[in-house]
């Protein structure tokens, strides 16, 4: 047999709901029976493998490249799910609002040629008397027929685009009133509809993005356990909240800007070569431009969001890790490392944020410098088309406002470039965890009636493929049997019970339950069967009533009652503030490691599972309570097939059938004298705890 590599966390990481310390039907997460130390060794040993280039889903591609932009964007886009009927309202909506909105300019332009006519007639009013009370038209008959139409050719110029006026004659304060009330109406009914629009934009954006964080939960769920040992806890609720919650505000700030923003383009460039084709023109030659810039600027400041969330889940994983083990910290007196190294973290989420929001934030002024541009030259030639008399001042008036209406939305776009390659950023670390290899498909197989009976037939099994773990491994427990397993540390142990669980796959051979392989049922079904006590206890913040009853939410007063008098919980709990209903807080610091360890083994006996794996839930708590614990288990074990996972052999003597390992072997099996008398491995081990201190290899 070829040397095995240590198991990852000494038998790897325990599912979510596993970690509870019991459970029958869980769902998938992470935990592990390691230390604190090793935890955070494990953690920074999968940060630099990940930065260095890990393995797929592990998050550390994105900051390495620049990422697909588009494709991220349009993916985005189709995760999200969004309604097509609302879209399509919000379009039709917002289409209705920007129309009126660039109608606008037009109308009040007429109130400008209004204005302008009637100060001209005044003015012709006193210099012609004898034209008072004519029209344009009328005017310029009167001048043609006295022959001054070639010296006041500049004047019949100007009237010819101007129809409105009447010699001697002001401002039609009337009509001028109509036309800007008009416009007036149309400007309320665009904000109207453009809050409409925003409402019901941001209805659908919030409506998906609950949609998406519910995918990535239930893609969680369907991830196997390997891919939670390479990923540190900070960089998964780095992505689970930071990511998401980015994604939501740049769908929010940018949506309805980007929707209003194209369609004022298109309205008003209808508006421009409505009013005057040639600056038209001229205006237009700032979209190729302006796109030139965007896309320069824009593509150097890809890299560095992408940058920015990486460092953003860095950090979080550097402070996860820290304040997890800050009693290590302290103990071992490192907080000045610690503290330098979420410094060099932070550093390096500074830079990468300060090049980003550099970068990016180069457009707007630029965009803003093309416009101002633009305003220039349209200015200029319109106030010479009018001079010439080749316009109306109110429609130069009105392309002024068409000219700012256009680059405004140009450079809005341009300014949200920022927050789009942002929050496709951090899109695509979520992508990363949605396109992460699941759980092989369930089977619809079903268990019978449990009895109870376990046999590994010829199992395979290796984390690593170049490196096995557990080779052709046989091994038959009865029903009501009680098998320990005992072995040095990474012996495979505890792999034994991950495989049984389902927890990872094996290579080769099966597991049968009751003669069912275990594959060939859901594993919701097969957990249903098996409890779990580990060494590392969990317990949520909630009543100890609430932990009790988690495996287990329907059970009734009298049964929780009688699983807390089973297990030894009924005599301490009645010691506590509120009894049954004290609150254990979030690091369960208000009651004792045993007490701890007791309401766990309460939570199995309420849960009631057929198969029971106990893994060193003992090996945390003074004597005395082990006492109370080991007779609780053995209560707990009583008419069940129980696998019991131990370093203290003294807990496993009456084990029916002992199970010694070594490099993923089973070396040797039988009862605790049997083993004894055999002067094998078992009995190295068990002369190794009572009978002799082990000798330094160096005397």
């Amino acid at each position: 047999m070829s040397t095995p590599s240590p198991e990852p966390k000494d038998a790897g990481r325990i599912d979510a709901d596993a970690t509870d310390g019991v459970t029958k039907a869980p769902a998938t997460g992470s935990t592990a029976t390691l230390t604190e130390e090793e935890h955070a060794r494990i953690a920074r040993e999968s940060s630099r493998n990940r930065r260095g280039g890990g393995g797929p889903g592990g998050g550390g591609h994105v900051a390495e490249k620049a990422m697909n932009f588009g494709p991220s964007l349009r993916r985005l886009l189709r995760e999200l799910k969004l309604s097509k009927v609302l879209l399509a309202v919000v379009v039709i909506v917002a289409a209705v609002s920007v129309t009126l909105n660039v109608i606008g300019p037009k109308v009040l332009g007429r109130a400008t040629d209004i204005i302008f006519a009637g100060v001209i007639g005044k003015q012709l009013g006193h210099r012609v008397p004898q034209a008072d009370g004519m029209t344009s038209s009328q005017f310029i008959d009167f001048l043609q027929s006295r022959g001054q139409s070639g010296s006041m050719a500049k004047i019949i110029d100007v009237l010819n685009q101007y129809h409105d006026i009447v010699v001697g004659h002001g401002i039609d304060f009337h009509r001028l009133a109509v036309v800007v009330g008009f416009a007036l109406a149309l400007y309320a009914v665009s904000a109207l509809l453009m809050f409409l629009q925003g409402f019901l934009l941001n209805t659908a954006v919030q409506h998906a993005i609950y949609g998406l964080r519910q995918k990535l939960s239930a893609k969680l769920a369907k991830l196997p356990l390997s891919y939670f040992d390479k990923q540190p806890h900070g960089e998964l609720m780095s992505r689970m909240s930071n990511d998401i919650d980015n994604v939501a505000q740049t769908l929010q700030q940018t949506l309805q800007q980007l929707l209003n923003a194209a369609l004022m383009v298109i309205g008003v460039v209808i508006m421009m070569f409505w009013v005057s084709p040639l600056l038209a023109v001229i205006s237009i030659v700032v979209i190729p431009v302006a796109g030139v810039v965007a896309g320069l600027i824009g593509k150097r400041s890809q890299v560095q969001f992408a940058h920015v969330w990486k460092s953003t889940g860095d950090v979080n994983a550097e402070v996860e890790e820290a304040y997890a083990g800050h009693a290590l910290v302290k103990t071992f007196g490192r907080q000045q490392e610690v503290a330098a190294s979420f410094h060099k973290r932070n550093q390096e989420l500074y830079q990468a944020g300060f090049k980003a929001q550099f970068i990016s934030g180069m457009i707007q002024p630029v965009m803003f410098l093309i416009g101002n541009i633009n305003y220039v030259v349209v200015v200029l030639v319109g106030c010479l088309r009018v001079a010439n008399g080749q316009m109306p001042l109110g429609d130069v008036q009105a392309f002024i406002q068409y000219s700012r209406m256009f680059t405004q939305p140009i450079t809005q776009i341009a300014s949200m470039a920022n927050l789009l390659q942002s929050g496709v950023a951090s899109a695509e670390r979520v992508f990363e965890v949605f396109d992460a290899e699941e759980l092989s498909p369930e089977s619809d197989g079903v268990l019978p009636e449990s009895r109870g009976r376990v046999a590994f037939e010829h199992v395979d099994f290796s984390y690593s493929p170049d490196k096995p773990l557990i080779s052709d491994l046989s091994l038959v427990a009865e029903p009501g049997q009680t098998v320990a397993i005992v072995g040095p540390t990474g012996a495979g142990k505890t792999t034994l019970v991950n495989l049984l669980m389902r927890f990872y796959e094996i290579d080769g051979g099966r597991i049968t339950l009751d003669g069912v392989d275990t594959r060939t049922v859901p594993r919701a079904m097969l957990r249903s069967r098996i409890g779990m006590v580990l060494q590392d206890t969990w317990l949520f913040s909630g009543s100890i009533r609430d932990n009790i009853a988690y495996g287990r939410p329907d059970a009734s007063e009298s049964e929780i009652v009688a699983a807390a008098t089973a297990a030894y919980v009924d005599r301490f709990v009645h010691s506590l503030p509120e009894g049954y209903e004290t609150v254990i807080d979030e690091e369960g610091s208000n009651v004792s490691v045993g007490e701890k360890q007791l309401i766990t083994i309460a939570r199995a006996f309420l849960a009631a599972p057929d198969l029971l794996i106990l893994d060193e839930a003992t090996s945390s708590v003074d004597t005395r309570t082990e006492v109370l614990v080991q007779q609780a288990m053995n209560n707990l074990r009583s008419g069940r097939t129980s696998f019991v996972i131990a370093h203290r052999l003294s807990t496993i003597r009456d084990a029916d059938l002992i199970l010694v390992m070594e490099h993923g072997a089973i070396v040797e099996q039988g009862s605790h004298a049997e083993l004894l008398e055999a002067r094998g491995a078992y009995y190295d081990l068990y002369q190794s705890q009572f009978n002799a201190a082990i000798e330094d290899p160096a005397h």
